[in-house]
């Protein structure tokens, strides 16, 4: 989804500006498209100062986040690829999340100095959700909600234990990215959904073929099909919300 902006600007023939956020854990580089009535600040999460993509484990996400609280948004819409632990969610699909499980112990938080414990109970924007929902039902498929997203630092994949362990505890699909940038999401008072984008069986889970290794490019590459499903999902939260 790193181009996504482009892609945006290409399709509504809309003015891109680039422009840069000043934060104490780092410059973020955002895109601003600006329609009328309307901005929509794109994050590339895994930006870098090179033309190398900043691995997953290797993210400030607080520099992110801060970044976009600083453009004071209406609704934020978190897009992440995930491996796909259900049948019924295969590569190619779109759902949207519910919930997060996040074991991985790393602590993510913009209150060092003073305890700020922020309720998680109903961690994504019920209306939020419902606006992504009709726009997705729109393309005739299913939409799966509700997903539970398995947190994992990376970047290697799991492995096939892991994920049958994950499995049982609930989750319906794993990522590297959600988990961090909704716990400090949820630490304002902003709106959240987010898109869980399915991009390849989970390792094990291929049907038929539990030893299918996971490809990174492939994963990419099918990331960048589903930008369109990803774009009207966008135009239904700025019309709606």
């Amino acid at each position: 989804m790193s181009d996504l902006s482009k892609v945006y600007q290409n399709d509504c023939d809309l003015d891109l500006i680039k422009i840069r956020i000043d934060t104490e854990w780092g410059a973020v580089p955002i895109s601003v498209i600006d329609m009328d009535d309307n901005k929509i600040f794109i994050l590339d999460r895994h930006h870098s100062k090179s033309e190398k993509r900043t691995p997953p484990h290797m993210i400030e996400h607080r520099a992110n986040i801060y970044a976009v609280m600083s453009c004071k948004p209406d609704v934020i819409l978190s897009v992440n690829s995930v491996g796909s632990m259900r049948e019924d969610f295969p590569p190619g699909e779109i759902g949207i999340s519910g919930d997060i499980i996040d074991l991985t112990q790393v602590p993510w938080t913009f209150f060092d100095d003073d305890a700020n414990h922020s309720d998680r109970t109903v961690i994504f924007d019920e209306k939020a959700v419902s606006y992504c929902e009709k726009a997705l039902n729109r393309q005739d498929s299913v939409v799966i909600k509700e997903l539970t997203v398995a947190q994992c630092i990376g970047p290697q994949f799991e492995s096939p234990s892991e994920i049958d362990a994950l499995n049982i505890l609930g989750a319906d699909v794993v990522g590297m990215t959600l988990g961090p940038e909704q716990r400090l999401i949820s630490e304002f008072d902003i709106p959240h959904v987010a898109l869980a984008c399915s991009s390849n069986w989970a390792a094990g889970r291929t049907p038929g073929n539990r030893d299918a290794e996971i490809n990174h490019h492939e994963v990419d590459s099918m990331a960048s099909k589903l930008q369109r499903q990803v774009i009207d999902c966008i135009d239904s939260l700025i019309v709606n919300f």
